[in-house]
């Protein structure tokens, strides 16, 4: 029998899974925002941060369909840099500024330093 494996999972990943799902939080309320009636507010409510999610999955998750380092990047910029963009009009300046930042922080930390990947 084979000893299962071990991941390493740092305080960085933490963070970063947090991230994740709070940029498809934002990109959703961002949607929400669009809409000009209940049923398109719903509509791009759940078809973006869908979208996201799918994107997500095939290219930049940890066990990603496709394993496309340049289309990894463009995901992850896409979708995060997008949600960084859309929660400064969702939420107030203050709570975007650290979103963006936590954002940006996070995802520099995972390319590089300690908890690089």
């Amino acid at each position: 029998m084979t000893e299962p494996q071990q991941m390493d999972i740092t305080p960085n990943d933490v963070v970063a899974f947090l991230v994740e799902i709070a940029a498809v939080v934002v990109l959703a309320a961002w949607g929400w925002s669009l809409g000009t009636s209940a049923g398109t507010r719903v509509l791009l409510a759940v078809v973006i941060p869908a979208v996201a999610i799918a994107l997500w999955a095939c290219f930049a998750a940890p066990r990603a369909v496709f394993r496309v380092p340049a289309a990894a990047v463009a995901v992850k910029v896409l979708v995060l840099g997008g949600a960084a963009l859309a929660s400064f009009a969702v939420l107030p300046v203050g709570w975007a500024v650290v979103f963006a930042v936590v954002v940006v922080v996070n995802t520099l930390l995972t390319w590089f330093g300690p908890f690089a990947r």
